[in-house]
């Protein structure tokens, strides 16, 4: 049976890590989500994965190949200027075969319910999988009767919604969509949206059901914070798992851990190290001599944590370098990045007010009263560099020794004092 994966998206709202990493290969623990995607698809016994990619394809292509290495076979259909997920269904048209499973790439789903799903199969036309939220309007929400959907209204007002059900992103398609989706004309948003032609569907008669899926079984990658909340759960059930701590690298005598961790071959944590787990390393990272790790931070493979460094619930991804004096609290770190002695992360407003971040321009509330700072691939920041909660530098960027940060930082970009402030300037690498 094949699978649809649409992973042609920017994935703006991931910024600064999608500056460089398309949204499949953003890392959770210790491998890119796409491969906990393909994991839950072979497990109901899908043997094509038809893969819809635009933006960075060439990473994605790379990385997974033709699929060999996962024992599926994985075809890449590019759309050349994404226009939507209804555009993407149209562009695949040639290449499925319904019944398939049509997936949503930044989406992960235990495979139970993928199986459930499946068992619907002969139950009407069309199966939609649906999740509750406590903020259905930033979604497609549901109308739905018994276990038909009646409409879908693709974010509505708020306060104006049918209900807090929303459209999960995994559907169970069959003939009829297929046949509407050609139909379905740009939308207001300049793209051809899926859910017009589920209404088109619908209107014609033929049976829309639902499947509904736990809201705590439901994993969105959807704004860049995501990342903290989703290495935090993972972690958490891969000890679980294991019932336990798994240290496969060097631990030093000197060195005292409490608590559940995983440890990485390869890596190692020196003398004087403090760890509270939960915690994650990965391999041949290097934590110490004397840095102290807290809960729920994820520390990716080959990375440095070092000497008087604290890590407190972030994620760092791999490759990156805090070598000395540093504190990174509730922050991601991207892949390459290196940061200078001193360099301190905010997490905590002095209002204690939650921290907004600016998504694609607008100011977004993130619901949370720690967050730090974003940093994207290949950043390098100056000793004694201060960044706010929330502010985000993007990739590729350099921070001068002993600037604040308040604001976002543009890719490629020179922070810098010019005259008696600080200024960002283009940099030319």
């Amino acid at each position: 049976m094949q699978a649809v994966v649409l992973a042609a998206g920017k994935g703006e709202r991931l910024e600064p890590f999608t500056h460089t990493k398309p949204k499949p290969l953003i890392p959770i623990l210790d491998k890119p989500m796409i491969e906990y995607i393909i994991d839950n698809l072979k497990a109901i016994g899908i043997n094509e994965l038809i893969m819809v990619v635009s933006y960075l394809k060439e990473k994605i292509m790379e990385y997974l190949g033709d699929g060999s290495k996962y024992g599926i076979s994985v075809q890449y259909v590019i759309q050349n200027k994404p226009l939507g997920t209804g555009h993407a269904l149209k562009v695949v048209k040639e290449y499925v075969k319904p019944p398939f499973i049509l997936y949503y790439g930044d989406i992960i789903v235990d495979h139970t319910y993928l199986m459930k799903l499946l068992s619907l199969k002969n139950k009407g036309q069309l199966i939609l999988t649906a999740v509750e939220t406590e903020k259905p309007w930033d979604y497609g929400v549901l109308k739905v009767k018994d276990n038909h959907v009646l409409d879908i209204i693709e974010k509505p007002e708020k306060g104006k919604e049918p209900s807090n059900l929303i459209n999960a992103g995994i559907y169970l398609v069959d003939e009829p969509l297929m046949k509407y989706v050609d139909k379905v004309q740009l939308s207001p948003r300049g793209e051809y949206e899926l859910t017009d032609a589920v209404k088109m569907v619908i209107k014609e008669g033929y049976e829309v059901l639902y499947m509904k899926i736990p809201r705590n079984e439901w994993y969105e990658l959807g704004k860049v914070w995501d990342i903290l909340d989703l290495n935090r759960i993972f972690l958490e059930k891969l000890l679980q798992q294991y019932k336990g701590s798994v240290i496969k690298g060097e631990v030093s005598d000197k060195a005292t851990i409490e608590g559940a961790v995983y440890i990485d071959e390869g890596a190692k944590v020196l003398s004087g190290v403090y760890i509270q787990g939960p915690v994650y390393i990965g391999k041949n990272a290097k934590i110490g001599p004397n840095s102290y790790i807290r809960p729920y931070s994820v520390i990716g493979r080959n990375s440095r944590i070092g000497n008087a460094c604290e890590v407190k619930a972030s994620v760092i991804m791999d490759n990156a370098h805090a070598a000395h004096l540093s504190y990174i609290g509730d922050s991601v770190v991207g892949s390459y990045a290196n940061l200078g002695a001193g360099t301190i992360t905010a997490n905590l407003r002095f209002d204690n007010k939650t921290v907004k971040v600016t998504l694609k321009g607008k100011r977004i509330d993130s619901g949370k009263r720690k967050l730090g700072a974003l940093i994207g691939d290949y950043v390098k920041t100056g000793i004694n560099v201060s960044l706010m909660p929330g502010v985000k530098i993007g990739a590729y960027s350099w921070i001068a020794p002993g600037a604040i940060v308040y604001e976002d930082i543009p890719p490629k970009s020179f922070y810098k004092q010019v005259g008696s402030v600080f200024k960002v300037v283009p940099l030319s690498i």
